[in-house]
């Protein structure tokens, strides 16, 4: 028997739309990070972020002086990283959900995380969409007074508020 005959193995050759959301959206932020490192550097005001510097963590390798548009090979290879997750996450949306990725991106505003933003049933789940709404605001907020993209308290911050605000509406949708 291979393992696309078994049960377990077509649940993990299968995608999810779960998997696929989030590859859509970290692709889709992965190619923000890379448009504003091409044109107004991301690291930092005057500063461009050499992302494989700074993913590895060799902070001497991890930004240089930025003096307008100019197009590093890190630029490239992470804008090319961005794009195949936007595509994978799409080829995943089509075989996942049905209508396919269109279908998911228009049913984004009747979903549970957007619909009880401003639910008057005021319930675990609003509280999540919040803080969802509150860790990605205060990154785009910090990020744009700051002109810094790529700062790791900011993350800290912002993971731990949409991490919970996701973890709480999972245990919602398991309960029922």
């Amino acid at each position: 028997m291979s393992m696309q005959e078994s049960e377990w193995g077509s649940a993990l050759t299968r995608p999810s739309s779960t998997a696929s959301s989030a590859a859509v959206l970290l692709g889709a932020w992965v190619l923000l990070l890379t448009l504003v490192n091409l044109f107004s550097g991301a690291y930092s005001s005057g500063f461009k972020v050499l992302w494989i510097g700074f993913i590895t963590g060799d902070s001497a390798a991890s930004n240089i002086a930025y003096d307008g548009f100019e197009v590093a090979p890190d630029d490239i290879v992470f804008g090319l990283i961005g794009i195949a997750l936007l595509v994978l996450g799409a080829r995943g949306m089509g075989k996942a959900v049905e209508g396919g990725f269109p279908a998911w991106v228009s049913g984004i505003p009747q979903g549970a995380i957007v619909s009880s933003l401003f639910s008057p049933d005021v319930g675990s789940r609003t509280i999540a969409s919040w803080l969802i709404a509150l860790g990605v605001g205060f990154y785009l907020y910090w990020s744009l007074i700051n002109t810094t993209w790529v700062d790791p308290g900011v993350y800290a911050v912002m993971i731990v508020m949409v991490s919970f605000g996701l973890a709480i509406h999972t245990m919602a949708d398991s309960e029922s």
